[in-house]
């Protein structure tokens, strides 16, 4: 069947939630933020985090993580002291020199990954992979200001191995890892085939490191193998499910979103080519946001979808929804980030959290899903909306966010979990990513407030977050985004990009911050029918595109489909319908200070 749209009354429904949603905002923003509030507040995140940091120390290290209330301990990865590793670049941000030495010293000389314990493979890459190579590489600089003088590459060992460890999880005929391994047995005979889009294809920022660091390109190979295995079975409009058999490469729940289950995709796609300087991630990503954009996005809010048919199936916002603003400030697409983040953030303004999951048909709390286990991502997309606005309304957000979490989150020895956010009821327990991403985001947005003097803002690098917050700088021996600069765009007929209405222009003398933008106007070619603004005043990260070649023709990577779906389509003679690609276009000659506040 063709692709569908939402029905005339999905529509109307929508319009309607739109308009209830401005209207609850407009009344519901708090009184700005002044400079001098602004240096509190950053100081009150401060003493958030060793709050935390310190009540997990006392009761529950080297267990995982902190039973916030008993004030007590569990392992719940793979029992290696993880809230430490996931919390190491935060101590560093901060300028805690002593403590983060002292907790770098201890993993180096007490842990090791030689134990019987089957692991999440997405979990440990981006929680303890990631936090020992991102520690690894502030320790190991003198430039980061917090370089250890007896540090002797520990760390970086300990993610090797532990990397090697999870090699045997990518052994699939697809290229697509499985979910869990075993870290001393491999794959166990009985792992289940299905895996989520999520959890394949988000390890490349980690392995990629590695592979820059170790000088051995396996790791690289294999997470980008996986990426292409999820991308060649994408629908015919660019469209990826939620699960995946890793054996056969048939889908087994096809439902497209950008959150549970998918997210942190899309994330890593764009990411990926800002360190490394990959074009092919690039290629992926504007295709596959392109088509996210056509099919999912209705104004401002995210719906699920059917991947092959497109008929919305599932009108919720989930709270993992809430890192997409932030990720489109990173691809200059900033209008409708601001609009959907004003939407996201009405949710947590009702109910002084975001639940989740919201459903977006009855505006209320999704059955089952009340609970808000201290996620960072609204305050991800929060730092990020204020770094490119500079609009103060973020600030106002960001104090309303300390509020919630002081006033009903904190226990005695953490912040709790909160089991249902009408009643605001507590849960004993307190994730490793409460320090390594939500008090962070927080600290980064009012830091960047009074005057940023911090290692993100004012260090010697530009870095990229990856999806856990790790902190990855685009070193000369990590990033080639240099050498991707001089030859960018040389396989284009330039006779004709001038005249292509995707043409991109790449600005000869860009101004350039620390966190890697570009200042300048982003034009954004959006799918017939868009909403969008054509023109939008941003700090983007995408230096532009070459128009000659379709993702397909320079790397050779169709779409893979299944029997069943092939017969159909040739039992239909129907053609494809292909989501149209966004091209983004930087036009020199507008700084920072130029770039109007939004409101």
């Amino acid at each position: 069947m063709a692709a569908l749209k939402p029905s005339l009354p999905m529509l109307s429904f929508f319009l309607l939630l739109s308009l209830y949603s401005n209207t609850f905002i407009h009344t519901a923003l708090a009184d700005g933020v002044t400079p001098e509030e602004a240096k509190q507040l950053r100081d009150e995140v401060r003493e958030m985090f060793y709050h935390a940091f310190n009540g997990y120390m006392e009761h529950a290290f080297p267990l995982d993580e902190l039973r916030p209330q008993s004030c007590g301990g569990e392992d719940s990865l793979g029992g290696y002291a993880l809230t430490l590793i996931d919390s190491l670049d935060t101590l560093a941000l901060l300028g805690d020199r002593d403590r983060f030495a002292a907790s770098v010293e201890w993993i180096g000389k007490n842990l090791q990954f030689d134990i019987n314990k089957t692991v999440s493979v997405f979990e440990t890459t981006i929680r303890v992979l990631g936090g020992l190579l991102s520690a690894h590489l502030i320790a190991s600089d003198y430039a980061t200001g917090m370089k250890i003088p007896t540090y002797n590459n520990e760390l970086l060992n300990l993610a090797e191995d532990l990397a090697r460890r999870l090699l045997p999880a990518f052994d699939t005929p697809s290229g697509i890892p499985f979910g869990s391994v075993n870290l001393m047995h491999g794959v166990d005979e009985h792992e289940s085939k299905i895996t989520s889009t999520a959890g394949g294809g988000t390890l490349t920022l980690e392995f990629g490191v590695l592979s820059r660091l170790t000088k051995d390109p396996i790791f690289e190979q294999v997470t980008m193998n996986a990426v292409r295995g999820l991308w060649a079975r994408r629908s015919r409009l660019n469209l990826v499910g939620a699960h995946i058999n890793v054996f056969t490469g048939e889908w087994t729940q096809k439902d497209a979103g950008i959150g549970t289950s998918i997210d942190s995709f899309y994330e890593y796609l764009l990411k990926a080519y800002l360190l490394f300087g990959d074009e092919e991630y690039l290629f992926i990503f504007q295709e596959a946001y392109a088509a996210a954009m056509h099919y999912l996005y209705n104004d401002p809010w995210y719906v699920e979808v059917n991947m092959d048919s497109a008929a919305v199936v599932w009108p919720l916002f989930n709270s993992l929804q809430a890192f997409w603003p932030g990720l489109q400030v990173l691809a200059g697409d900033i209008d409708p980030a601001i609009r959907t983040h004003t939407a996201f953030f009405s949710v947590w303004k009702r109910y002084g959290f975001t639940p989740e999951g919201f459903n977006l048909a009855t505006l209320s709390v999704q059955h089952g899903q009340r609970s808000y286990p201290l996620r960072p991502e609204l305050m991800e997309s929060t730092y990020w909306l204020y770094k490119a606005t500079r609009d103060p309304k973020y600030l106002d957000a960001g104090r309303d966010m300390v509020a919630s979490l002081q006033y009903s989150a904190r226990c005695p020895c953490g912040f709790c979990h909160i089991a249902d956010v009408e009643f605001h009821k507590q849960e004993d327990h307190m994730e490793s990513f409460f320090l390594a991403e939500t008090v962070k985001y927080l600290w980064l947005l009012f830091d960047l407030a009074v005057g940023p003097d911090n290692l993100v803002e004012n260090g010697p690098y530009k870095y990229i977050f990856s999806t856990e917050g790790h902190i990855l700088p685009a070193t000369p021996e990590i990033s080639l985004v240099q050498e991707h600069c001089s030859y960018f765009g040389a396989y284009c007929n330039t006779g004709n990009m001038r005249n292509e209405s995707h043409a991109s222009d790449v600005a000869s003398n860009p101004q350039e911050t620390n966190d890697g933008s570009l200042h300048g106007r982003v034009r954004t070619r959006f799918p017939s029918g868009s909403t969008f603004s054509d023109s939008t005043p941003i700090s983007g990260l995408i230096k532009g595109v070459c128009p000659g070649l379709t993702h397909g023709q320079k790397f050779g990577i169709s779409y893979v489909a299944s029997s069943h779906r092939a017969h159909e389509e040739s039992r239909n003679q129907r053609k494809p319908t292909v989501a149209e690609s966004h091209s983004l276009v930087v036009v020199p000659g507008q700084t920072s200070e130029d770039t109007p506040q939004k409101g």
